[in-house]
């Protein structure tokens, strides 16, 4: 019997993109045909539970664990698949906001180690994808959401023909991979619509939103966009969450609270709100009451998480230009403090000029770090962009060092920003924990 260690290090021996600093996107390298035949061996499983595929820029996450929070409120066992895990790879397949086990991964891992062995060059991803499908249909999920890792077209998870496929805010984001252009990663995106399957948009720049349109009209697929039929405003913004009301253009009014931060966190809600109407056209049956439940619990770290209040400590996975503009937007308006200290480090791929162009004008200091990442960005190279922009910064390696850096500078009134990808967010998450003496999140072996 595999160890749960053994288990994931049999896993990570496959290639694995998400640490991979170079590789080439195409359909050699990510073949839907390998996890297909994969799944097939496992008598599919992805066939055996309805679900939410959801694709995207930005925003994935967040809607993803918001889409399933209102369907456990309406009394589903819903799984919830996402990438990339912030403290344990058990984090990435949870069964009604509950983590699959240590056992169960080692267990699942070592049944596919002889159908893994018939079916040539896998990546870990796919690998990963197909065992949470089978731990979803073995442990009988009424529905699954499944968040998108890459791209969309060709990404593992779109093996699937669910009820629904979402597409959450694009913007530029992995252009070496995706394109450089809108039109080009909204290809990338929209390569998960199915003929005759219902699709939601977020709101989205026009370029993006006419290649929707086509594929859409290509395939036969229902195009619904969230700000053609639902209208949202903004209310009370508390450090707690945020108030918010919605409503079909027309029709009353309804208040919602929900505990993320943020307005971009609105549009998500919104297109959470959307996904709900063509569910329930699809025949799930989910109240109202369970709706403004689940947008209530939901629980989603690491997006403009607050660790602290004296000073402000807040954790935020923004990893590109666009999501940078809006946590740069975001801090001054829902917390108030004196000077801000920004932590910032960056993976290879990320818009690093765009991203230092949206913080730098809102930090009194900088503080540069490395992720524990092999695709981490070296602090000299981002404190070269940094200075190009006319500012200066310091280097602390790691992460841990950087925080403890930050907190040394800061005041009580002060705010310390850690941000620049999800990883960093882990690393600053787990530091602080031990920075308090509190025992922090499981993490792996």
């Amino acid at each position: 019997m595999l160890t749960y260690k053994a288990a994931l290090d049999y896993l990570y021996s496959f290639t694995d993109y998400e640490k991979k600093t170079e590789f080439l996107y195409s359909p050699e390298h990510f073949n839907l045909e390998r996890v297909v035949r994969l799944l097939s061996l496992l008598h599919n499983p992805h066939q055996k539970f309805r679900s939410v595929h959801v694709a995207g820029t930005k925003g994935k996450g967040s809607t993803s664990a918001m889409i399933a929070a209102v369907l456990r409120a309406a009394g589903y066992r819903v799984g919830l698949y996402t990438s990339p895990h912030l403290h344990t790879f058990r984090e990435r397949i949870r069964i009604d906001d509950e983590m699959i086990s240590e056992s169960a991964v080692a267990a699942l891992a070592e049944r596919l180690q002889p159908l893994i062995a018939q079916v040539p060059v896998l990546t870990t991803f796919e690998i990963i994808t197909a065992l949470g499908c089978e731990y979803f249909a073995e442990r009988a999920v009424d529905l699954a959401v499944l968040e998108v890792g890459l791209g969309g077209r060709l990404d593992a998870t779109n093996v699937v023909t669910p009820l629904v496929s979402v597409i959450t805010p694009i913007s530029f984001d992995h252009v070496q991979y995706l394109g450089n252009t809108l039109t080009a990663i909204a290809t990338e995106k929209a390569g998960i619509i199915k003929p005759g399957v219902p699709v939601v948009s977020a709101p989205q720049p026009d370029e993006a939103l006419s290649v929707i349109e086509m594929v859409c009209q290509n395939r036969g697929a229902p195009l619904t966009v969230a700000d053609h039929v639902w209208e949202w405003r903004p209310g009370k913004v508390t450090p707690d969450g945020q108030v918010f009301s919605a409503r079909r253009k027309g029709g009353p009014w309804i208040t919602y609270h929900l505990p993320l931060l943020g307005h971009h966190q609105l549009v998500n809600a919104a297109t959470v709100l959307t996904t709900i109407d063509v569910l329930r056209h699809e025949g799930i049956d989910i109240s109202a009451q369970a709706v403004a439940n689940g947008l209530a619990g939901v629980h989603w770290p690491g997006r403009m998480e607050v660790m602290s209040r004296r000073p402000w400590v807040i954790v935020d996975g923004a990893h590109n230009g666009d999501s940078a503009q809006k946590l740069a937007a975001a801090l001054p308006t829902i917390f108030h403090y004196r000077r801000l200290i920004l932590v910032y480090a960056a993976l290879a791929g990320h818009s690093v000029p765009d991203m230092l162009t949206a913080l730098l004008p809102i930090a009194d200091r900088v503080i540069l770090t490395r992720v524990s990442n092999p695709r981490a960005l070296d602090p000299t190279d981002l404190l070269a962009e940094v200075q190009a922009q006319g500012r200066t910064a310091e280097c602390v390696i790691p992460v841990e060092a950087a925080l403890k850096r930050a907190l040394q500078i800061a005041r009580a009134e002060d705010l310390v920003c850690v941000t620049g990808s999800l990883y960093v967010v882990a690393d600053a998450r787990a530091a602080w924990y031990k920075y308090i003496g509190v025992p922090g999140p499981q993490t792996d072996p």
